[in-house]
């Protein structure tokens, strides 16, 4: 009997640790069936053990994968490869960024925002779409987190805005390319999270939003239900919360060479 699986990258913290979360304890809220395994993806090895102990589920198999390589890459390959499940579920969870000027920021820090973002992203669905071809009446779902910041060019933001227009965009053609085989693919596009991003973002300068996004900011286990939710009714983007979907809808009618002009006031000197 083969094995029926959900892969969760970016598994360590933030929205991804969600999702685990979720998932470990879900009784045919999201999913009718629960999963047999739940292959949890991040590059901290201690971080996966602590969250599997926590969650005392057998189920959370850690898999310690650096996704800015391509060995991390080919580590859930020769997994699926060896053991040949059905995969139910992917969320490509992981992502990074760097704020500042472009031209101040190293080049490995910018490298690695479009490897993990765009390339690892790309890469996993290529993998694992195989295994995720359409077995009875229940599709197979694939959520990619990507951003509202992906909507519009983003000055002192630019490479992680870029990445997540990229993510948006690579989801709406895979939505397509995907169906016939029974996959379901959406693009979630949050506002600013309560995660540890932009202390990371910052190289720990700023431990939250300090700015205008302060007020926009939303917990990650809310926007993770939310996501799964959306998913299981098969929605191909979901935009969350509404006033994302303002911006949203403010990127389609409003010059970018207006907002552009805005955003500039907020890139430092």
């Amino acid at each position: 009997m083969y094995q029926r699986i959900a892969i969760i990258t970016g598994a360590s913290s933030g929205i991804g640790k969600s999702f685990i979360e979720l998932l470990a304890r879900d009784n045919g809220e999201y999913f009718k069936t629960p999963f047999d395994e739940i292959w949890a993806v991040a590059r901290r090895a201690e971080a996966l053990d602590e969250i599997a102990s926590s969650l005392d589920s057998v189920r959370i198999i850690p898999v310690v994968a650096d996704l800015s390589d391509d060995s991390g890459i080919k580590i859930i390959e020769d997994k699926l490869k060896a053991e040949e499940p059905k995969v139910g579920l992917l969320i490509n969870s992981a992502g990074m960024g760097v704020k500042g000027r472009f031209m101040d920021k190293p080049a490995k820090a910018l490298d690695d925002t479009v490897s993990i973002n765009c390339s690892a992203l790309s890469c996993l669905i290529r993998i694992t779409a195989p295994y995720m071809k359409q077995n009875g009446s229940a599709h197979s779902k694939i959520i990619n987190i990507a951003s509202s910041a992906g909507f519009l060019p983003q000055p002192g933001f630019a490479c992680y805005a870029a990445s997540k227009a990229y993510v948006i965009s690579f989801s709406r053609a895979m939505s397509i390319e995907l169906k016939p085989y029974g996959i379901d693919v959406m693009a979630v596009c949050p506002g600013p999270v309560a995660t540890d991003f932009q202390r990371r973002a910052t190289d720990g300068k700023e431990t939250d939003f300090n700015d205008w996004r302060k007020n926009f900011v939303i917990d990650p286990v809310k926007l993770s239900v939310k996501s799964l939710k959306a998913s299981v009714k098969g929605k191909k983007m979901f935009v969350y919360p509404f006033s994302q979907k303002l911006l949203h809808l403010a990127s389609k009618i409003v010059p970018v060479s207006w907002i552009l002009a805005f955003e500039s006031k907020a890139v430092k000197d």
